[in-house]
């Protein structure tokens, strides 16, 4: 990795240590901060030398910074909506010299695959709002709410943009709240991504999942795998041997 660069930050702004590779983010807690969801998809989801990966509502990013990381032969582009958040991402892909492997641009997920092209994509990730307009009323000026609830873009929005974006074979990653995985699963047949791995994420190992893991291959065949589940926290309240090697490799 080369020498990170300095970068100005604005008020409200600081930088977090991602714990690879010397990489680093910048962020607003006051507006929005990654969360496990987004390191646990960054693991799950793979790349190849050469492919392109978009990721979908990037926030600030941190998706294609892990991913690159892991899987720095392939060419990442991050799309999202917030001028604010893009802005943070862009400094973020500066000050830890990725430039040349991510692009982030500032523009609308529903029209990702007018922007990209369609069929343009080997992979596409995205962790998209869970809420919808089941979950009550919400100020759609806060980017906490923009991130969290789907003001900006519906389910069906994400799975069909991303499948548009996508090769024949290609690959989607995301991960969401199980109680949606119906709909998910209507969701992605309608727009031709058959599932093909799904892994379900436990708080602790007795109590019930909170997040789920997807794979699905556009126009795929109808196959399934079920990994085993994910458990985040021991007895003891430490983190498994599974999710601190997420964390440290």
């Amino acid at each position: 990795m080369k020498d990170p660069v300095s970068i100005d930050l604005k008020p409200g702004e600081r930088i977090d240590e991602l714990q690879r590779n010397g990489y680093r983010i910048i962020q607003d807690p006051g507006k929005f901060c990654f969360g496990m969801d987004a390191v646990l998809l960054s693991a799950f989801a793979k790349a190849r030398p050469g492919e392109k990966v978009l990721d979908l509502g990037t926030g600030t990013g941190v998706i294609p910074i892990l991913m690159s990381a892991r899987y720095p032969g392939a060419v990442y582009d991050a799309l999202e909506i917030q001028p604010d958040m893009a802005d943070m991402a862009r400094r973020s892909v500066l000050m830890n010299s990725l430039s040349g492997s991510i692009t982030v641009t500032c523009g609308d997920l529903r029209e990702a695959s007018a922007l990209y092209g369609a069929g343009s994509r080997d992979a596409v990730t995205v962790n998209p709002p869970y809420m919808n307009e089941d979950h009550g009323l919400v100020n759609p000026e806060d980017s906490k709410a923009i991130a969290r609830h789907e003001l900006m873009c519906s389910l069906e929005d994400v799975i069909r943009e991303a499948s548009a974006c996508l090769k024949s074979g290609g690959r989607f990653y995301m991960v969401h709240r199980p109680h949606r995985l119906a709909e998910i699963f209507s969701l992605m047949n309608k727009y031709h991504l058959e599932p093909k791995r799904m892994r379900l994420v436990h708080p602790r190992a007795d109590a019930e999942a909170k997040m789920v893991l997807i794979e699905g291959s556009r126009s795929g065949g109808a196959w399934m795998k079920c990994e085993p589940p994910l458990v985040i926290y021991d007895s003891d309240g430490s983190y498994t041997g599974e999710i601190r090697d997420i964390y440290e490799r």
